[in-house]
């Protein structure tokens, strides 16, 4: 029997995920974790990017609140954000806040701005938006920019402890030759890049350097920028989705790049609750292997 997306969200999320999935997913009571390079910390693999999704005024955040509680909920605790995205930090750390949540979350932000300074004053000020006192977990060099400068920062910052992760992200395939090149010369700890099911430069060769150098790689756009999602959505859920547990086009997309062992965590943006938990439940149960990876791609091209 194949499940859509929106016939899942019409359910209620526990049961009748564990009666689709004939009882596999209740055996997982936990999402999916994987180790951090560096240090050995266990990260949950679905987390939650803020990019447009969080992007709203006080008065507009409510249903913002339950989208953190459904991560929460499913054992997820990542949540991707950047000065970039408007009134997102400051959305996530109000949040966090009014739940007394702060404790639940891995928080990763960015800096994205020319200039030394100008990045300690822009890194300062995130922290103030996010409410996570004198600590963050991962500060990120967004898109790359000025990222000497920053580094040199980040590097000073987690020496004193202000910072426990430093990495750098984009999210273009154009820029991943950049990006390699960074990661070839730099001490890491994370990477953050564009995979996806329609987007697989990064398999050759950052996700393999990644492994080599010990960085952990957080995904971002793993429904290819939304529009594979909507473009998946409209086919019917294939037979072979229960093999990996899978109930929505949603948790196809996400177990792809999690069946890929580089990969430590993805990040996709939601501001819907019903998403939130749809998006989690690829945390739990079989991932493909490289024989169902393969018919993953060929159910996309063809």
């Amino acid at each position: 029997m194949s499940i859509t997306r929106a016939a899942l969200l019409r359910t209620a999320a526990g049961g009748a995920l564990a009666s689709a999935l004939g009882g596999r997913a209740s055996a997982q009571v936990t999402m999916a974790r994987r180790r951090i390079p560096s240090s050995g910390e266990m990260l949950p693999v679905i987390g939650l990017g803020t990019w447009l999704t969080f992007d709203h005024p006080p008065q507009r955040r409510a249903p913002l609140g339950e989208v953190l509680r459904a991560l929460f909920d499913n054992g997820g605790s990542v949540i991707d954000s950047s000065p970039m995205y408007g009134q997102s930090e400051a959305a996530v750390g109000e949040l966090l806040t009014a739940a007394n949540a702060r404790d639940k979350a891995f928080i990763a932000t960015k800096v994205w701005t020319q200039g030394q300074q100008a990045g300690i004053d822009q890194m300062r000020r995130s922290m103030e938006s996010l409410r996570t006192g004198p600590r963050i977990e991962l500060m990120q060099v967004h898109n790359l920019v000025d990222w000497r400068a920053h580094l040199a920062t980040l590097r000073a910052w987690k020496a004193e402890g202000r910072v426990r992760y430093l990495g750098v992200t984009h999210y273009l395939a154009s820029a991943h030759d950049e990006l390699e090149a960074v990661m070839r010369a730099e001490a890491l700890d994370f990477v953050q890049l564009n995979y996806a099911l329609n987007d697989r430069a990064a398999e050759r060769p950052l996700l393999p350097l990644a492994a080599e150098r010990g960085i952990a790689v957080i995904v971002n756009q793993p429904f290819g920028g939304g529009g594979l999602i909507r473009q998946m959505s409209q086919k019917p859920l294939p037979a072979w989705a229960a093999e990996i547990d899978c109930v929505s086009w949603a948790q196809i997309l996400l177990k792809f790049v999690l069946g890929h062992p580089a990969v430590t965590c993805a990040i996709p943006g939601t501001g819907r609750p019903e998403h939130m938990r749809d998006n989690a439940r690829a945390g739990f149960g079989t991932l493909p292997d490289a024989a169902m990876r393969t018919r993953m791609i060929a159910t996309l091209d063809g």
